[in-house]
Formats: C-alpha cells, sequence, structure tokens
C-alpha cells in the first residue's frame, strides 16, 4: 500500500445481523427489528437483506413493514447484545492497526496507511478484515476506502454495498466523476432540510453542487455550506484519532415520547426527568459542563415543527438546580405549543469539576455532593430506588425508561 490507506468498515443490517448469528434459525428468514408499536416504538430499527427485497426499510413503521411482508420475522431489540458485538468487532479491527475510530455501533473508521507489506493491496486486505469478521462474529462487513474519511463513507455507503466483493475505493482521482451523478442527498452530510434547499436553486446532483462557486456556498449557507462544498469534490482534512473517540465532549440524553405531547407541565416534566439522567452522566465521569443544548421535534411529520437551542449556563455545572433553570428558560421561549413527539438534552463545554475554581462553593459543593449520593443510591439499588414524586404524576417516564438503553430493552 502506498499513500493514505483509510477504511470505513459497516456492519451490514446490524442489528437484524446479530439477532441472526445468536439465532442461527433466522438465518434466510426476513428478520425485522423493532421497538413495541404500543408505546410508539414500533419503528423499524433494522431489516435482514432478506426482509429489505420486500421493500422494508428502516424508519418505516411496523404495521407497514408487516403488510409488505406478512411472513417476517420481527424481533425486540437487545440493545446491549448490540452494543457487546460492536465491541467485540472492535477488538478484532485492532488486531489490524491501532488506528481504529469508531464512528457508530455499527461503522468504524480504520488507517491501514503504511501496512502494505503486512496485508498487501487494499482489496486483499479488506478481503482478509471481512473474513475475520464473519468468521468470529457471523456478521457480514463491507468495507469503503478513501484518502480521508469522507471518501472512504462515500465508497461504503454509495458503492461498496453493491460490489461482489463488499469493497470501493475512492480517490482524489476518480471521486468526483464517480459521485457526481449521484443525487445530492447522497452527500455526505445533506439531510432532507439541505436537500430541499439545494432543490429550490437547481442542485439535484453532486456533480450540480460541486461545480458552484465554493465563496456562493458560504455566502449563502455559512460553514456549512463551505463543508458540503468540500464533501463535493472529496476534501476532508480530518484524520483516524483513536483518542479523540476517548475524549468525550458532552453527554446527553434524547428519547420519542410514547405519545404525542401536548402540556407544558407534562413537557416539562420529562425535561426534568432526562435533565437527572444527563446530570448523573457527567457525574459518573466526573465532568461538569459550561452550555446545555436542548432539541424538541414536533408531532407532525408532514410539516416538522420544533428547535434545537443552547446557552451558556451561568456557571459550570453538573448538578439539577445547576442546570434545569436554563432548560426551562430554552424550553418556555422557543416551544411553539404544538405537540411534541421527541427530546433531548446534551450537556457540553466539559472539564474535570474538581479542577475548577467554583464560585459560591459552599452551595455547590452541597449540591454535587447530594447529587453524587443519590447517584450512588440508584446505582446499587436501580434507577427507581430514588425519585421526585412528580415521577409518579401523568406524563412521567422515568418507570417506563428506567432499565433501557438507547430507549430500549437492553
Amino acid at each position: 500500500m502506498s499513500g493514505k490507506i483509510i477504511f470505513l468498515a459497516d456492519m451490514e443490517s446490524f442489528y437484524a445481523s446479530v439477532e441472526t448469528a445468536l439465532n442461527p434459525s433466522l438465518r434466510g428468514k426476513p428478520v425485522v427489528v423493532c421497538g413495541d408499536p404500543a408505546l410508539r416504538h414500533g419503528i423499524i430499527l433494522a431489516a435482514s437483506r432478506e426482509a429489505k427485497a420486500f421493500g422494508i426499510k428502516t424508519g418505516q413503521p411496523a404495521w407497514e413493514a408487516k403488510r409488505m411482508c406478512p411472513r417476517a420475522v420481527f424481533v425486540h431489540p437487545r440493545m446491549q447484545s448490540y452494543i457487546d458485538c460492536s465491541m467485540r468487532i472492535t477488538r478484532i479491527f485492532e488486531q489490524f492497526t491501532d488506528r481504529v475510530l469508531p464512528y457508530s455501533i455499527d461503522e468504524q473508521f480504520l488507517d491501514l496507511t503504511g501496512l502494505g507489506k503486512i496485508y498487501g493491496t487494499p482489496r486483499e486486505a479488506a478481503a482478509v478484515l471481512i473474513e475475520r469478521v464473519w468468521s468470529e462474529t457471523g456478521i457480514r462487513c463491507r468495507v469503503g476506502m478513501g484518502e480521508n474519511l469522507l471518501q472512504a463513507k462515500m465508497a461504503c455507503d454509495c458503492f461498496a454495498k453493491k460490489t461482489r466483493d463488499a469493497f470501493f475505493e475512492l480517490n482524489s482521482d476518480n471521486y468526483v466523476p464517480c459521485t457526481r451523478d449521484l443525487p445530492i442527498r447522497s452527500l455526505f452530510g445533506v439531510g432532507h432540510r439541505m436537500e430541499r434547499n439545494f432543490h429550490r436553486i437547481g442542485v439535484r446532483k453532486i456533480g450540480h453542487l460541486a461545480g458552484l462557486p465554493r465563496e456562493m456556498l458560504h455566502r449563502r449557507w455559512g460553514i456549512n455550506g463551505e463543508i458540503l462544498w468540500l464533501n463535493a469534490h472529496g476534501i476532508d482534512y480530518s484524520t483516524v484519532d483513536p483518542d479523540a473517540a476517548r475524549e468525550q465532549k458532552g453527554v446527553g440524553n434524547m428519547a420519542t415520547l410514547p405519545r404525542d405531547y401536548r402540556k407544558r407541565r407534562e413537557l416539562e416534566l420529562v425535561l426534568l426527568e432526562m435533565t437527572e439522567e444527563v446530570c448523573s452522566r457527567a457525574h459518573r465521569q466526573g465532568k461538569i459542563g459550561s452550555t446545555i443544548h436542548l432539541y424538541c421535534k414536533g408531532a407532525d411529520f408532514d410539516y416538522p415543527t420544533g428547535f434545537s437551542r443552547q446557552k451558556k449556563l451561568p456557571e459550570p455545572a453538573a448538578a439539577v438546580p445547576g442546570i434545569y433553570p436554563t432548560v426551562l428558560q430554552l424550553f418556555r421561549k422557543h416551544w411553539d405549543g404544538k405537540p411534541v413527539r421527541a427530546v433531548g438534552i446534551s450537556l457540553t463545554g466539559l472539564s474535570a469539576y474538581r479542577q475548577l475554581q467554583i464560585p459560591c462553593s459552599s452551595r455547590y459543593e452541597r449540591e454535587e455532593t447530594l447529587a453524587e449520593t443519590i447517584d450512588l443510591v440508584r446505582e446499587r439499588f436501580g434507577k427507581t430506588s430514588l425519585f421526585r414524586a412528580a415521577s409518579l404524576t401523568p406524563g412521567a417516564q422515568l418507570f417506563q425508561r428506567a432499565g433501557k438503553i438507547g430507549g430500549h430493552d437492553a
């Protein structure tokens, strides 16, 4: 190998593949992983290739998938099993290189630059890696290769999934010719809203965006527009830095609500419970944060509503009294009063609180000591061993979400 060799390894239909690996009797069947329809979590999280053959896609409601494939096998998600399998795959990759960067639960970047004498050509190295993952976990893996992380991601998402050997390479020579005719939504970083913005100015393919002046994109959409222009040209300056994954920049909590929430009191109660969870996660890391971010998503799919706003805290904090008032300020200022189906809170600007000089230290120490004591009790006896009385009122989610991972059963 010569030059930069960056792989993105993506696990095919990861949740469904893990379920099939754990239960071989499911192999060859249309397996669909989804939550509980009774709690509005009946959304498809993963579908095996046999299920996809019927047109089933991630994000569809369960009832629609059942109509498309009546013989589909529906499996309840087991998040801890998926996490365990993902970590096992990471350990396999770390036997190839010490430069491994997990990107998501089912995607990981590997930097194999300079290892050609050990593994041969990139295609040969990818074949060995794919075989190792399959033989040791029963999970199919696809590999995209590039000279940077963006090219590897695009190679995997847009091409490797369609090749016979599950491998595809993009580089500075073939990136533009290979991607220019792809729809603009295929470009990394382009979501539904940005796709609509591009369509309004006649940009429907990646090549159309690549042909626009860089300055025009910057004037219209700022740094985000410039980044998308760079993406259209295959330019990316990020690197595979394993330490970047270890340096957590924030802690957060997000939830899809079991029904549309319309009452301010119920929404504020959910936000209080989520604030407690965020604070607990910060405590476990010995961190405090300086900025709170609040996300609310409206219930109307056809006409999306909601907001995403952040605000700097009066002083760094990781206890509910220091954070929840700011959460309430953001919510009351930006909520439009329309039904809400999902909410999220994150705390960023993390630092080790033992190293900071905090004003009003006696009050701060009391709050932190109380919060840490509550966390110790909950860690030993469960999240519901100590709770606010408000969590017994309508709208509360503490008892429904206790013991779950990512909103699903462990």
